[in-house]
Order: C-alpha cells, then sequence, then structure tokens
C-alpha cells in the first residue's frame, strides 16, 4: 500500500454496500469487514509505517477521515433499520382472543403429599403434632427407649455419631420420650420427621423420613393398635390391598409386630413397625405401667410412596428429577 491508495472508492464502495445491507445481521458483517481485526481500516494503519515519514501524517489523516465517514454510514442504516424492524413487528397482526400461555408452577414433593396424608388421618382421631430435634443424644435415640448397650443399632456402622454423646437420630422414637416427659396421660400424637441411618440400596437411603405414632390411655391394647393401623392403611392405599401383620422385635415394645404391603409385584413391602410400648419405656418417663398402657408404631414415609405411586426405586426421590417430580402436579 502506498500514498495512492484511493480512499474516495474505499468511502463510496463501503456507502453502496451499507445502503444494500437489508437487515441488521448483514450491517454487522460489512462493518466487521472495515473495522474487524483483519478487516481493511486495520490493514490500512498496519502498513502506515511502511510508507516514508513525510507521507505518514497525510496518509493518517484520510484513513481517519474514512474511518469516520465509514462509521457515519454505518450509523445511519443501523437507525434505518431499526426503525423498520419495529414498524414491521407492530404491524404484525396478533389474534387476542387466543389464550395465553401459563406461567410453569411448581409441584408439591411425593413425600410431602404423603405426610400431609397421614396428619389428615390421624387429625380425625384427634392426634396431635409434635416435633424432636434431628441431632439427638444417646439417651433419647437409645437409652430410654430400652435399648441395650450392645444393640447393634449402636454400632457405627449403622448410626452417624456425631462424638460420643450427639448423633444423626436413627429413628423419631426420641420425640416419644420428649413427649412423655413433658405430658401426662392421655397422650395421643405423631411426630413426622427425618432420620439417618447407614445404609444404601433401592430400598434404603442414608436420609429418609419417618412418622411417629404414640397413643396412651388406660385399657389400650393391641387390638386398638390394629384396628387404627389397619384403617390408616385403607384410607391411604384403598380397601383393596393385601396387609399382614407378623411378630417382631423391638426393645421399646412388647409385643412387637410389624406391618407388610404388598405391592403389584406380588411382593411384601415391610412399611410400619409397632407394638405396645415396654413397660420400661413407661417407667423411664415416670409413667405407671399398672395404671397406663399404650401402643407405638414407625412409619416408612419412602415405602408408602412407593407402594402408592408404584416406584421401585427408593433413591429416585431424591435425584430432584424435574421429569419426574412434574407427574405429581395434579395429586
Amino acid at each position: 500500500m502506498d500514498n495512492r491508495f484511493d480512499f474516495f472508492k474505499l468511502i463510496i464502495s463501503a456507502k453502496k454496500s451499507i445502503k444494500n445491507a437489508q437487515n441488521i445481521n448483514e450491517l454487522e458483517l460489512i462493518r466487521i469487514h472495515y473495522f474487524g481485526k483483519n478487516g481493511i481500516i486495520k490493514t490500512c494503519i498496519s502498513n502506515l509505517s511502511k510508507l516514508p515519514l513525510e507521507d505518514r501524517p497525510k496518509f493518517g489523516m484520510h484513513i481517519n477521515k474514512t474511518k469516520d465517514a465509514i462509521k457515519i454510514y454505518l450509523k445511519k442504516r443501523f437507525n434505518e433499520l431499526n426503525k423498520h424492524s419495529i414498524i414491521t413487528a407492530m404491524d404484525k397482526k396478533f389474534d387476542i382472543s387466543l389464550p395465553g400461555r401459563r406461567s410453569e408452577i411448581g409441584s408439591l414433593h411425593p413425600v410431602s403429599i404423603t405426610i400431609a396424608n397421614i396428619k389428615k388421618f390421624f387429625f380425625q382421631l384427634g392426634f396431635t403434632t409434635d416435633y424432636g430435634p434431628e441431632i439427638e443424644d444417646k439417651y433419647h435415640n437409645f437409652d430410654y427407649l430400652n435399648i441395650p448397650k450392645h444393640h447393634p443399632a449402636r454400632h457405627s456402622h449403622d448410626t452417624f455419631w456425631l462424638n460420643d454423646i450427639l448423633l444423626l437420630r436413627t429413628q423419631t422414637s426420641g420425640v416419644q420420650i420428649r413427649v412423655m416427659e413433658v405430658k401426662k396421660p392421655p397422650i395421643r400424637v405423631i411426630a413426622p420427621g427425618r432420620v439417618y441411618r447407614n445404609d444404601c440400596d433401592h430400598f434404603h437411603t442414608p436420609m429418609f423420613h419417618q412418622i411417629e405414632g404414640l397413643l396412651i390411655d388406660k385399657y389400650i391394647n393391641f387390638g386398638n393398635l390394629k384396628y387404627i393401623l389397619q384403617e390408616f392403611l385403607f384410607f391411604l392405599l384403598g380397601k383393596e390391598i393385601k396387609i399382614r401383620f407378623r411378630p417382631s422385635y423391638f426393645p421399646f415394645t412388647q409385643p412387637s409386630a410389624e406391618l407388610d404391603v404388598m405391592n403389584k409385584y406380588d411382593e411384601w413391602i415391610e412399611v410400619i413397625g409397632c407394638g405396645m410400648v415396654h413397660p420400661n419405656v413407661l417407667r423411664n418417663v415416670d409413667i405407671d405401667p399398672e395404671l397406663y398402657s399404650g401402643f407405638a408404631f414407625g412409619i416408612g414415609i419412602e415405602r408408602l410412596v412407593m407402594l402408592q405411586y408404584n416406584i421401585n426405586d427408593l433413591r429416585i426421590l431424591f435425584e430432584n428429577d424435574i421429569r419426574f417430580l412434574e407427574q405429581f402436579k395434579q395429586a
């Protein structure tokens, strides 16, 4: 490039290209052609150093004038195209009778839905709700519940210990102790909450939900427990379900049982552990077992959710998959 470079022709060519641009995208390509990293103006500036010293001021002046002229044409055409696009949009016909687009709304988690339904049933029977800490001490989680010091549930492979005293509670049963410490019979209470155990497979997760139930009064027997839990499952899952009680062992109840429900694959799924409150548990909270009796039960919420919605892997409930959770909007 020399001092005979025709800047006038460059301006005329740019003006013509800019005028023929049909939209803002085409105009941007023209701008890049002249002002981009490898554009014509950039090339002119780079070659300025190759000219004799006496020609550089004049050549630089022509470059600046050319830049200013092309920028004016670009700005003018941009305003024209922008105005045209606005007018076109305003002239576009809209059918105002069409329904608007609804905003997406969230939904309750299936675990929350199930807990709400469980509360609804037991509230009708006069039960109240109480809560306890998720970081529990070993006395309320084990000792006062008549769980021996050598019991395997106390071991670190089953329980998340924080220190020698505190742990992440393994069950909501500790709430029944806290309730009986401050209230005297008659007592009817349920205690929903999260619990933690060191276990993970398609039927277990390290964190899951339980609802503890407790009824203490005079003349309470196992028949009362069986009737209430049977009616509860009929209420939640329908009267066509198959259920069974089978003998079991829990340190804090005597006698103890587990309640199973048959799923659609003809498999028995344990959903509730229950039994008559052990006399030692009543003595630990200064309630006379000769005068009062009662029953307690622990409901596995996720197990009921699996049965209610035909879910075969419990872990999917905690993966936060929007496609899965959207199915419960109408629940």
